[in-house]
């Protein structure tokens, strides 16, 4: 699941707001980011413990030509996940069933006035529209001006024969 998944898999508990969902989403991972660059561990009870590691210089080997190369020292990020998490994972746990987003309060109401004002607006429409084709006539004028001398070059070219 990359990001973009998991906000629209969030965005139903934000009134299918995506938007908000991927508000959220930013908040919380930039709020875990700026915890670690503090160098304090954020610990998140039954998911996992993320912290901030240094890690020492060291010697390794180039795969390619088996040269013996020095690592420089380096801090990382590490994630370790809770038993909670491991349980689940391993199947000795069972999940309980996902939380459910609030339904969305049905207003039957709303939808009669909907309807009255996109009645209202119909005739507007109409009037828009009977101005478009008079725009659009005029250049049809000049098309079919064009091909009515095809159309005599046809005939005359009959007669011709």
């Amino acid at each position: 699941m990359n990001k973009a998944q998991f906000i629209a898999a969030l965005a139903p508990h934000f009134n299918d707001s995506k938007k908000e969902a991927a508000h959220a989403v930013d908040i919380v991972f930039d709020t875990i980011v700026r915890t670690l660059h503090k160098g304090e561990d954020v610990m998140i009870n039954d998911f996992g413990k993320f912290k901030k590691v240094d890690r020492k210089a060291r010697m390794g080997r180039n795969p390619f030509t088996g040269e013996t190369i020095k690592i420089k020292a380096s801090k990382k990020a590490r994630f370790l996940p809770a038993k909670g998490l491991k349980d689940v994972i391993s199947g000795e746990r069972k999940l309980g069933p996902a939380p459910k987003p609030e339904p969305k309060p049905v207003v039957k109401a709303v939808a009669k006035p909907v309807a009255k004002k996109a009645a209202k607006k119909a005739p507007a429409k109409k009037k828009v529209a009977a101005k478009k084709p008079a725009a659009k006539k005029a250049p049809a004028k000049k098309k079919v001006a064009a091909k009515k001398p095809a159309a005599k070059k046809v005939v005359k070219k009959a007669k011709k024969k």
